[in-house]
């Protein structure tokens, strides 16, 4: 019995350590590269207010606006509406006030961190908001990311991100929710701070702000789609040592969610612990300067 667990406790150890070597092995062989940013021929142009066909702009050209409102859209024809109705009326009422304030709103039609990528690199904005469909944030908390983007500077390099935060309605949620749901959201939360970001607390609020220079820098490197892609993206930023303020911000649940509680969380799990192996491994590496061709 004695050399059995003696057995027991040399095998666990080396099991553990040939099962980690394993998955970086697979986690470095199905890599993939950054999603290409190709372009059809009718997607390079757009149509202005006036119905005139103008050269879709890009992130690398200096910025003729002041915000950029990107919103990406998966199947959210039924919740996109009001989010878009709130989002235009406190525009507008903003430009109203400020002539000098200007916008523009960039819905792009796919819940996928390429086709996201696509509208970030098309902005014409000095600073560049990331909101969801759902209108979950109320977006009048724009201003409170810009504060938390002032409280940043001096910007090194122009570039620093805040993230809208739920974190202090955590205890609210708690009791709202299922243990399981709870258990999961816990060790989600314990996998993004030991795999991947440190000092963030929310890091899926899809309510952040970022300067041109920053989304220009952290977007040219993204490889993961859907849910996780929020944890590269800040994962890139600390790599960079770009500032991130994260900021309280007003946030209701809305029905409809694409987010299925466990097979979601499984494979946000999965990419957590991909994220930090293939950059680790090499597979993926991040760039000081990446320019679109």
């Amino acid at each position: 019995m004695i050399v059995l667990l003696l057995q027991l406790a040399v095998l666990g150890p080396a099991l553990a350590a040939a099962t980690l070597v394993l998955i970086s092995i697979v986690a470095f062989i199905t890599a993939t590269k950054m999603p290409p940013h190709h372009q059809n021929e009718e997607e390079k142009f757009f149509l202005n207010a006036k119905g005139q066909k103008e050269i879709l702009p890009s992130i690398w050209d200096s910025p003729t606006k002041q915000l950029s409102v990107v919103v990406p859209s998966y199947n959210e024809e039924k919740r996109l509406p009001m989010m878009m109705d709130e989002a235009l009326n406190y525009l507008e009422k903003r430009q109203k006030h400020d002539p000098a304030f200007t916008y523009e709103v960039i819905v792009v039609d796919d819940g996928s961190v390429d086709q996201t990528s696509k509208g970030v690199f098309s902005s014409r904005g000095e600073k560049i908001l990331m909101a969801d469909a759902d209108g979950a944030t109320k977006f009048p908390d724009v201003e409170k990311l810009e504060k938390g983007l002032a409280d940043l500077q001096p910007w090194p390099d122009q570039m620093a991100i805040a993230c809208g935060s739920r974190a202090h309605l955590e205890k609210e949620s708690i009791a709202q929710r299922s243990y399981f749901r709870t258990l999961l959201m816990y060790g989600f939360h314990f996998l993004v701070w030991f795999l991947c970001v440190k000092g963030v607390r929310d890091t899926q609020c899809g309510f952040k702000l970022l300067t041109r220079e920053a989304a220009s820098r952290t977007f040219s490197s993204l490889h993961i789609e859907r849910w996780a892609f929020d944890v590269e993206l800040l994962y890139i930023a600390q790599f960079f040592k770009i500032p991130i303020a994260e900021v309280a911000v007003n946030w209701t649940e809305i029905e409809g969610s694409k987010l299925v509680p466990f097979w979601s969380w499984l494979q946000m799990g999965r990419d957590l612990l991909f994220i930090r192996l293939r950059y680790l491994t090499g597979a993926w590496r991040l760039e000081q300067t990446r320019k679109m061709n």
